[in-house]
């Protein structure tokens, strides 16, 4: 039996060519040129200035606006009120030496600022291992949220200077009640933002849980810990926010060691100079606690990557 062997007229034409011959047909130097071509880089993206000037020039008009009214409220003063540049000036001499200690009552801003920083802390802290997992609890259970709510909601818009005397008179202590101050009045975001963020687990995340039989445990570290830590890190931001605005506060009247105890000095003394400073440090301590809780929160939010 012959077997035939059909080919098309186009390979008749073309001959093949075999591994020898096509790496003869190459030269050397092309082949090392061809291998050894970088890979061009993707073109830089233009520097978009409308965007950036945007972004750049409201907050400094901002700041101008501020200096301008600063600036009239001091010219027209009959009372000495600072000008912005006499303002600058005694700046320089707070920050030059600002760990500086010549007594408990005669401290530099910085020593000042750590204080408060560390009653901010202390309070927190003890509000946030009570609050936070009384929010689990109210959230999960149906029960504890009938309990508690109508207290939350009644001691809730209590202001929290209100609590500095019951502190006083428990504590016996400037210190303490104004660590207590701060405990009372960071404990309500914590709670109300975990208890929200419990309650608003979907369903299907709890079924799923009963059908596998799931310990309590298993339901918190698995399940509702990381659907509610959104929630959880936004209570924590409001109350950190609020703990420095009352820190302020609560210095002033207890006295010691702190940044409102040193506004306070200040007025004493009449130095408004030293009270504008105090007001700007507030500010700025307030604004870095604030964008670190954010970015904190930032990489502890999923979204969803849409393609």
């Amino acid at each position: 039996m012959v077997s035939a062997v059909f080919h098309s007229p186009l390979e008749a034409h073309v001959p093949l060519a075999t591994p020898a011959a096509a790496s003869a047909a190459v030269p050397p130097k092309a082949a090392a040129v061809a291998v050894a071509a970088p890979v061009k880089a993707a073109p830089r993206k233009p520097l978009d200035l409308r965007a950036f000037w945007m972004r750049v020039l409201p907050p400094l008009a901002g700041f101008g606006l501020l200096l301008l009214v600063w600036e009239l409220i001091a010219m027209n003063s009959t009372t000495g009120f600072p000008s912005p540049l006499v303002t600058g000036k005694q700046a320089l001499t707070v920050f030059a030496d600002p760990f500086y200690s010549k007594g408990p009552n005669d401290q530099g801003v910085g020593w000042n600022v750590l204080s408060s920083l560390q009653r901010v802390a202390m309070g927190f802290g003890l509000a946030a291992l009570v609050g936070i997992p009384a929010g689990f609890a109210i959230g999960r259970f149906e029960f504890l949220s009938r309990m508690f709510n109508p207290l939350i909601s009644l001691l809730r818009p209590v202001s929290p200077l209100a609590w500095l005397p019951i502190g006083l008179l428990v504590f016996k202590g400037a210190n303490p009640a104004a660590i207590w101050t701060i405990f009372i009045c960071s404990i309500w975001p914590m709670v109300i933002n975990t208890a929200v963020g419990v309650q608003r687990v979907p369903s299907d995340y709890m079924n799923v849980a009963k059908v596998l039989n799931l310990s309590e445990w298993k339901i918190l570290t698995k399940i509702l810990f990381p659907a509610v830590l959104p929630y959880m890190l936004t209570g924590v931001r409001l109350a950190v926010g609020t703990a420095w605005l009352v820190i302020v506060a609560a210095e002033m009247l207890t006295g010691g060691v702190g940044i409102g105890f040193w506004v306070w000095d200040e007025w004493n003394n009449l130095n408004v100079a030293n009270i504008i400073i105090a007001i700007f440090v507030i500010g700025v301590v307030g604004l870095v606690l604030e964008f670190a809780l954010i970015k904190i929160a930032t990489a502890f939010t999923f979204e969803e990557v849409k393609s």
